[in-house]
C-alpha cells in the first residue's frame, strides 16, 4: 500500500462542543406552550385511540388468512423501486383487485399515505396552475400541495361559498383536494355539492379516502362511492393503515395518471419497493373488511350512544368513529387525558399546533370492538372532569 493508511483505520476525532441551541430554543418553546410531543408505548387500558375501527388488527383477523407461501418472492425485502428490481407479480394483481374494488380503471400502490398524497399532488399540478384545498385537509395533502409549482389557496372548511369564490378566481388547470372524512372531527365533506362546483368550474376533484375506507359504505368502500361519485374524481387516495390494519396506500385513478405517476412521482419513483410480506396483508384486509358489516353496525351503535351521553360538552358534528370533545388550552386536555388513562382508557390529547388554538380536544375514536359502557363510563368522565 506504499505506506498510504487503509481507510479504515483513519481515526476521525469527535467533534467537540457541538452548539445544538438553535434546536434547544425551539423546544423549549414547546414546552413553554405545553406542546412539547414524546413517544410513548400504546396503552393497555380500553382503546379509545386507534384507528383500529374494525378490530382487524386487535383481533389478528389478517394473520388468521394470510398465506405467506402465495408470495414465492420477495417476501420481506423487494430489492428495489419498482422501476429497477421491486416490481413482481403480486403487487400488480393487488392493484388490480384494488381498482375492481374501487370502481377504478387503475390503481397504484404507495408505501403510505403519506407518499400518495405527496407524491400525488408534488407532482401534478403545475407552473401557472390553481390547487384549492380545504383548510382542515391533512398535513401530507398540504405537503404535496407545498411541493408543486402551483398557486395554492386554502378554502373555509366545508364552505362551498368560499370555494365557488375562490374557483371563480383560479386559473391554469385547477384542481380541489379534500378528505372524505376529516381525521380531526370526524365530519364528512359535501362532496355532492363540491362534485357540481368542479363540473361548473372544470376542476379536477381529489378526495382523500383515509378514514372512509373499511367504515363508509355497505362494503366499506368509502364515501366517494357509497354517493356514487367515482366518475367525478380526478384521484382517490385510500390508506390502509386505518380499518385495513395493514400499511401503504393506493392511488385509484385513470390509466394515464397511472403512467404519469409512475414517471413523475418521485415518492414512487425514489423509494424502495413493498416486500410481498406487505402486500399479502394488503390482498387480505381487501378479502375481510367488505364481509364486516356486523362491525360496522356496532359502530353506529357506540356512536349514537357517545353523542347521546355527551350532553353539554362540546363535541363536533361528526357521524363516525372520530368524536372530538373540545377542551381548549394544552394544558387542560392533557390533563382531561391524564384522568382517563389513569382510569384505564387508552386516549390523546391532540394539542396547538396540530389543531389551532382554542380547538385542542380529546380525540376520542370508537372501535367496533368497544362496549356502549365503555363508551358512556369514558363520556361520563370527560363531562365531568371538573
Amino acid at each position: 500500500m506504499n505506506g498510504t493508511p487503509s481507510l479504515y483505520n483513519v481515526t476521525i476525532a469527535p467533534t467537540k462542543d457541538m452548539n445544538e441551541d438553535f434546536l434547544n430554543s425551539r423546544l423549549q418553546r414547546r414546552q413553554e406552550e405545553d406542546a412539547f410531543r414524546q413517544l410513548r408505548i400504546a396503552g393497555a387500558g380500553v382503546d379509545l385511540c386507534s384507528n383500529d375501527y374494525l378490530g382487524i388488527v386487535r383481533n389478528k383477523r389478517i394473520e388468521s388468512i394470510i398465506d405467506h407461501s402465495a408470495a414465492q418472492e420477495k417476501l420481506y425485502g423487494s430489492t428495489g423501486s419498482r422501476l429497477i428490481s421491486g416490481n413482481y407479480r403480486l403487487i400488480e394483481e393487488t392493484e388490480k383487485q384494488i381498482a375492481r374494488f374501487h370502481a377504478s380503471p387503475s390503481a397504484l400502490i404507495f408505501n403510505s399515505g403519506y407518499d400518495a398524497n405527496t407524491g400525488l399532488l408534488g407532482s401534478v399540478p403545475q407552473r401557472g396552475d390553481t390547487v384549492l384545498y380545504d383548510q382542515l385537509s391533512h398535513a401530507s395533502l398540504r405537503d404535496g400541495i407545498r411541493l408543486s409549482l402551483a398557486r395554492s389557496f386554502s378554502f373555509a372548511h366545508n364552505d362551498l361559498a368560499d370555494l365557488e369564490k375562490k374557483l371563480s378566481q383560479a386559473s391554469g388547470n385547477i384542481f380541489v383536494a379534500t378528505e372524505s372524512i376529516f381525521s380531526m372531527d370526524g365530519d364528512s365533506a359535501p362532496l355532492r355539492e363540491i362534485v357540481a362546483l368542479c363540473r361548473r368550474y372544470g376542476a379536477r376533484l381529489i378526495v382523500d379516502e383515509a378514514h372512509a375506507t373499511g367504515v363508509i359504505g355497505g362494503s366499506g368502500e368509502g364515501l366517494v362511492q357509497m354517493l356514487q361519485l367515482q366518475d367525478d374524481c380526478f384521484a382517490r387516495i385510500y390508506t390502509f393503515g386505518k380499518a385495513l390494519g395493514c400499511h401503504g396506500a393506493a392511488i385509484a385513478c385513470s390509466s394515464l395518471l397511472r403512467d404519469y405517476l409512475i414517471n413523475f412521482s418521485r415518492p414512487f419513483i425514489y423509494t424502495t419497493a413493498m416486500p410481498a410480506s406487505a402486500v399479502l396483508a394488503i390482498q387480505a384486509a381487501y378479502s375481510l373488511f367488505p364481509g364486516m358489516q356486523e362491525e360496522r353496525n356496532n359502530l353506529q351503535s357506540l356512536i349514537g350512544a357517545f353523542r347521546a351521553a355527551a350532553g353539554n360538552l362540546v363535541i363536533s358534528e361528526s357521524e363516525t368513529p372520530i368524536q372530538a370533545a373540545i377542551i381548549p388550552g394544552n394544558r387542560q386536555v392533557k390533563a382531561a387525558a391524564s384522568r382517563l388513562q389513569e382510569n384505564g382508557f387508552d386516549l390523546r390529547p391532540i394539542l396547538s399546533p396540530t389543531v389551532p388554538q382554542g380547538k385542542e380536544r380529546l380525540r376520542v375514536v370508537l372501535h367496533a370492538f368497544n362496549t356502549i359502557a365503555e363508551v358512556e363510563r369514558a363520556v361520563g368522565m370527560i363531562v365531568s372532569r371538573d
